[in-house]
């Protein structure tokens, strides 16, 4: 049973502002049932400002209480005003939300994002996360675009509570060493943007200087414990390499990958670089 506040409870019990707005001049769809959460956002607009807001989910306690009170908090603002509005702010209306649950309060406010982006036209700022960089999460479908997104905007350290914001991690749990890289590269500065790794080398240069590595540095390496490596595509920053000889039989593989492969790729080449095992 999960401690909820006086206003969470009250936001559950007797939620505001639900059903959908009559012609309503933004929509904002978000979420997935089939992952638990969905919520759907109507608004009607008037000249320039929101004068009604409502809001249809399917979901837990804290999704329809963070979706109620998002409402509550978006009605009178300027468009200027709610765009500027984070899962935070709607965790402040409420007073607090258990860390497992705080997921609801992003939904709630990619809801209002995808909503604003409806009224202008516009593709909603979360397409770019879901078609760009690469799924991280598949039980979720979590790209590491949208979690570098999600751990700046809620300072974000620790790969277990990545999952607690977009549930990442939070399914098979084989991610989450992949997770936690993209933070500790997110925090050290290294953004892996394409930018960064190509800096002042062609693709060929590339290419090139990531084969040096993997023969110079880390086949030796691998190559005392029985083991080998071979580079099989380079997709912007993500290299994809398959393990060779007791390598790729070892149950702790992975760490292999992110102690080894990605930290020399990333010392010698771009800091910006991630390693991808393929069978």
């Amino acid at each position: 049973m999960w401690d909820y506040n006086d206003k969470v409870m009250s936001h559950f019990l007797k939620p505001q502002n639900v059903g959908e707005v009559e012609n309503a001049d933004a929509v904002g769809d978000v979420g997935n049932m089939t992952c638990g959460d969905a919520l759907k956002l109507t608004l009607k607009i008037e000249g320039g400002r929101i004068v009604d807001a409502k809001f249809k989910t399917f979901g837990c306690a804290s999704a329809i209480a963070s979706s109620s009170a998002l409402t509550e908090l978006v009605k009178g603002m300027t468009i200027e005003e709610a765009e500027k509005v984070t899962n935070q702010d709607i965790v402040d209306v409420l007073g607090e939300l258990p860390e497992e649950k705080m997921h609801c309060s992003v939904m709630g406010m990619e809801a209002l994002q995808a909503a604003i982006a409806d009224y202008r036209g516009e593709a909603p700022p979360d397409a770019e996360d879901e078609h760009e960089g690469r799924i991280v999460c598949t039980c979720f479908g979590v790209t590491d675009v949208k979690i570098r997104k999600i751990a700046k905007e809620n300072n974000i350290k620790e790969a277990e509570n990545v999952k607690n914001y977009c549930k990442a991690g939070g399914g098979c749990g084989g991610c989450l060493d992949d997770i936690q890289s993209i933070l500790d590269g997110l925090w050290r500065g290294d953004e892996g943007s394409d930018d960064s790794a190509s800096e002042g080398m062609s693709i060929v240069q590339k290419v090139m200087k990531i084969q040096e590595v993997l023969e110079k540095e880390i086949k030796p390496l691998l190559e005392r414990d029985g083991g080998g490596i071979e580079l099989v595509d380079i997709q912007g920053d993500l290299v994809k390499v398959s393990l060779r000889g007791r390598c790729a039989m070892c149950p702790t593989s992975h760490l292999t990958m992110r102690n080894v492969v990605q930290e020399k790729l990333r010392e010698f080449v771009s800091p910006a670089l991630e390693v991808e095992e393929v069978k």
